[in-house]
């Protein structure tokens, strides 16, 4: 397998993650990966690994630039605060992501698909109501609100939300309120899937508690979710 850092430009110099099989031949499908409000680390990084271990192209992105990590909760929340506030910007650096990949040699740009945790399952969404040129879009325990909701006839991607039902961070009026917002924008093609007795952060291993008490990991919640990613992958990649 081969990675390398990648150094793509929006409206600032952002460091990304490129992750491949550089045995296989020929263009093949590529994958987002948007990494939680601490930045972009080793679980998103390792995640992209894991998706090239299954042949596609991962680019893990940074949405903070320079590959900023935060250092705290206070930092997280001003830097995810400020990209939440700024819908517009928040969108524009998640295109300049997906062009960098689409742009790659190994990527047939016809076949691209992204996924995000956290923060950046919130980030998938938005690129998802933005009308990117995606054929899926799977958000694991990401934020299910936005300023500026999916538009009738805008969404191309297929949407793939995977929260934990007990995530104080997508709580059931929240869910509802996404369900009703698919319903109205008209997108033909979505699913919510609500693990019982899971809390947000379930797919990363370091959610202890310790940083923040309602994240907690769920091995099985977390296998369960990758398998829901896996199989819409194979539908419409």
């Amino acid at each position: 397998m081969q990675t390398q850092d990648i150094d793509y430009r929006a409206d600032a110099v952002m460091r990304g993650y490129l992750a491949f099989d550089e045995a296989k031949a020929g263009p093949r499908p590529g994958v987002l990966v948007f990494h939680e409000g601490l930045g972009l680390g080793e679980f998103a990084m390792a995640r992209a690994r894991m998706l090239a271990e299954l042949g596609y192209v991962a680019f893990a992105a940074d949405m903070f630039g320079e590959r900023r990590q935060a250092r705290n909760l206070q930092e997280v929340a001003k830097w995810v605060g400020e990209l939440r506030n700024a819908p517009e910007t928040l969108r524009a650096r998640g295109h300049a992501a997906l062009a960098t990949l689409d742009a790659m040699p190994q990527v047939d740009a016809g076949r691209i698909a992204a996924i995000g945790f956290c923060f950046g399952g919130s980030v998938v969404l938005e690129l998802a109501r933005d009308g990117a040129d995606l054929k899926a879009a799977v958000s694991f325990h990401g934020v299910l609100t936005t300023r500026m909701p999916a538009e009738p006839g805008r969404v191309k991607a297929s949407v793939l939300v995977l929260t934990g039902a007990d995530d104080p961070l997508a709580p059931p009026e929240q869910v509802a309120a996404f369900e009703a917002e698919m319903r109205a924008a008209q997108v033909p093609d979505w699913q919510l899937i609500s693990y019982g007795s899971t809390l947000h952060g379930f797919t990363n291993p370091a959610a202890d508690g310790s940083m923040l008490r309602t994240a907690l990991y769920s091995a099985k919640a977390d296998r369960r979710s990758w398998a829901a990613m896996r199989g819409l992958f194979e539908e419409v990649l």
